[in-house]
């Protein structure tokens, strides 16, 4: 019985060293790599697709904000009516009421007169330019000085003349120039010493006082001011009673007209003289200038007018 047992398990033994050398993987000392299969690709990538111009004008052209035509409508859009009906009511209810530039003006006298506020405070208008031109292209930001027809400051403006030439100092020293001088003038304004609402320079003059560009800033001598020229007469009689006004934050024009203790007259001919020089500085072909006008005093409140009626009458059919 041993003997056979003995003799099974070396039958079987031998089975399993056959089955393992037949079926299993055979190592030895240098390793084959198998080769690898990569995969081909039988598409074509995509491409990446950029965005036509037309498409983003398009785009920013649904960001802007819809403008809803009120005209034919008996009441504005998301209004009560178009006029309150009593004499007190709630402002956000009803369409703003623009007046006439006349009517502004008078308006402001009678606050002055129901506030008890100084007759002689000041007079100020808001303009809103649309500074848009054709192609894409804008109006530069600007600054001008125009001749009122009724001024309403007591002192005249001091103007101080740069030049080096004997008989254009003396000139300008007879025309009413504050201080004339050359180089010499450098130092005393970077001390300041010395100090001018206007400075006016001869074109030969502006390397000389190149030093003085970080002091004077937005008041140095540039040419298209009108500061830079060698018509020195000229020079004195507009900025001597000259009244400057400049475009601010790319588009708005704030500054005073005259005092409220002037005549309605006075002050609605000095309003026109203004908005006639502004709306100078853009072809009429291209439509109005000035989007929205508010005239206000030091403490009224503000009052929106129309321009149409302020502006001459060949002004109004070159924009029509």
């Amino acid at each position: 019985m041993a003997t056979c047992t003995r003799n099974v398990w070396k039958v079987l033994s031998g089975c399993q060293k056959q089955l393992l050398s037949a079926g299993g993987p055979s190592y030895s000392a240098v390793s084959q790599a198998a080769p690898r299969t990569l995969p081909i690709r039988t598409y074509a990538a995509v491409r990446a697709l950029k965005k036509d111009k037309k498409e983003e004008a398009k785009k920013e052209e649904k960001k802007e904000k819809r403008v809803i035509d009120d005209k034919d409508r008996p009441k504005p859009f998301g209004k009560t009516a178009w006029v309150p009906v009593d004499d007190v009511y709630v402002k956000r209810f009803y369409a703003r009421v623009i007046h006439s530039a006349a009517d502004s003006i008078d308006m402001l006298k009678r606050f002055q007169k129901l506030d008890f506020t100084p007759a002689d405070q000041p007079v100020y208008i808001d303009l809103k330019l649309d500074m848009k031109l054709e192609k894409k292209k804008k109006v530069d930001p600007f600054v001008s000085t125009v001749h009122l027809p009724h001024p309403f400051k007591t002192e005249m403006n001091k103007v101080l003349v740069f030049t080096e030439d004997s008989g254009q100092a003396t000139f300008a020293k007879e025309n009413g120039a504050a201080f004339v001088g050359g180089a010499e003038l450098i130092q005393p304004i970077l001390d300041d010493e010395i100090s001018a609402d206007f400075y006016v320079a001869v074109p030969d003059m502006l390397t000389k006082i190149v030093p003085l560009k970080n002091k004077l800033r937005k008041k140095f001598p540039k040419s298209k001011r009108g500061t830079v020229t060698n018509n020195i007469s000229q020079a004195l009689q507009l900025f001597k009673t000259g009244h400057e006004y400049q475009v601010e934050s790319d588009c708005f024009v704030r500054t005073q007209i005259a005092t409220l203790d002037m005549p309605s007259e006075q002050i609605f001919a000095n309003l026109q003289a203004i908005l006639t020089d502004v709306c100078s500085r853009r072809p009429a072909s291209l439509g109005p200038f000035v989007e929205r006008a508010i005239m206000s005093s030091q403490t009224s409140e503000a009052i929106w007018f129309r321009t149409e009626s302020v502006l001459p009458e060949a002004a109004q059919t070159d924009e029509k």
